[in-house]
């Protein structure tokens, strides 16, 4: 039987099915801010599935989620879920459920030490140790927070959708915009994983995830892979613990 696994980032909703063979076919994605019970019930109307697994950074949605879901199997990700593996942290209840499952994921598929970086609303970057346990990582802010802060806080500065360029000198205020966007944001994940890289030591893998990881990743020949489904597969990975004792 089929697990419904859900991502509740802050700027989308992804819904997923799974089962112990691995990710299935059926998906959908609706913006987090559209969520409601009644948009939740319509989307997953005539679905089969025995159980839910949720990662959640936005609790007000999650209490939705949980109504939705009140008469099913429910589980919300949490540190002391089964995730298969430790913690080297101070306060491991502090972490986004989304890198907990990104990390079990990572760790299962990729092995260690791995980095993984989610491209998001933010970004960030959770570490596997050499010994298997999730030992930290950054949070940062993502090319569209950049793009937007400036748009918000300056009177004349426009609005910018991050694209490539071909010129590193912008000649007019949209280009160098961009620019700035693109290259400051990619300088800024490079020194990231330069200065994590030197001290972890040794070979890394760094797997890209998130929304944004495609087009980011163009310009990173350190991240060694685009793994879209990241979050679901570590969602997918606790849901056959929690509901199949796998």
């Amino acid at each position: 039987m089929a697990w419904l696994l859900i991502d509740n980032s802050n700027s989308r909703t992804k819904f997923r099915l799974g089962d112990s063979g691995g990710l299935l076919e059926w998906n959908a994605i609706m913006p987090t801010q559209d969520l409601t019970v009644g948009s939740i019930r319509s989307l997953i109307d005539g679905l089969d599935f025995s159980g839910v697994v949720v990662a959640s950074v936005v609790p007000e949605k999650e209490l939705l989620l949980r109504k939705v879901f009140e008469n099913q199997p429910y589980h919300s990700l949490t540190h002391e879920s089964p995730l298969g593996y430790g913690f080297d942290l101070d306060a491991p209840e502090q972490i986004g459920h989304d890198r907990l499952a990104n990390v079990a994921a990572l760790k299962l598929r990729y092995g260690a030490p791995s980095i993984a970086i989610d491209f998001g609303t933010a970004v960030t970057f959770s570490v596997i140790s050499k010994e298997g346990n999730f030992a930290g990582g950054v949070i940062a802010p993502g090319m569209d927070c950049m793009t937007e802060y400036l748009f918000r806080k300056t009177a004349q500065l426009p609005q910018v959708k991050p694209e490539e360029y071909t010129s590193a000198i912008g000649k007019n205020t949209m280009d160098a915009m961009q620019i700035g966007a693109v290259a400051g944001h990619r300088g800024m994940v490079r020194e990231i994983l330069r200065e994590m890289i030197s001290e972890i030591g040794g070979e890394i893998t760094v797997i890209a995830t998130g929304g944004g990881a495609t087009f980011a990743a163009q310009g990173l020949p350190e991240i060694s892979a685009v793994d879209i489904d990241l979050t679901l597969e570590g969602l997918r990975l606790v849901a056959g613990r929690v509901f199949d004792g796998e």
